[in-house]
């Protein structure tokens, strides 16, 4: 409740208010690779990138020149990019129960799939491959691009000008008494 409050209050800096907001999932994440499947060096990696994302979108909220709009994009194309990743990902359903994954059921195959570039398809026996999920390929791809374009802004501008950071975290209305 208390999160939600912090976000909706005005005087909040909008850098604590995207800390609040993109933290806690990549915390979720962070503490899944660790604990739950025992991948520290992978949870490692996920923290460094959550940190330089984090000031890339800092640095492209601070920038002077852009419009909001374009600001505001990349809330909703990482999430998407996100969520395509994971369908993409999952499209083998390789932890069905044996013999109910789409490859085994329609196309007579076997799942896989690797996870970056994401890509899922069926392999036979003779080698050939058919891919799965080729739509949400092109979504996360498309919304990958458009949001690696703008936090690279946003990193550029916080290399360029420091400040912008700090900035960020100062809250834009100030008391009168």
């Amino acid at each position: 409740m208390l999160v939600v409050y912090l976000l909706a209050h005005p005087r909040t800096a909008s850098g604590i208010k995207v800390v609040l907001l993109t933290a806690p999932p990549v915390a979720g994440v962070i503490w899944l690779l660790e604990e739950v499947y025992k991948r520290l060096f992978t949870a490692v990696v996920v923290a460094a990138v959550f940190v330089v994302v984090l000031i890339a979108l800092l640095g492209l909220l601070g920038h002077p020149r852009l419009p909001i709009w374009t600001k505001m994009i990349v809330f909703g194309t990482v999430p998407v990019a996100a969520l395509a990743w994971l369908l993409v990902v999952t499209a083998d359903d390789t932890l069905k129960d044996p013999g109910e994954d789409p490859c085994t059921m329609y196309y007579g195959g076997v799942g896989a799939s690797k996870a970056f570039p994401p890509q899922a398809y069926c392999r036979y026996e003779d080698g050939s491959t058919h891919d799965l999920a080729t739509g949400t390929q092109f979504v996360f791809w498309v919304c990958f691009a458009i949001s690696l374009a703008l936090l690279s802004m946003g990193l550029w501008q916080a290399v360029r000008d420091p400040r912008t950071l700090v900035r960020q975290f100062r809250s834009g209305m100030t008391q009168s008494t």
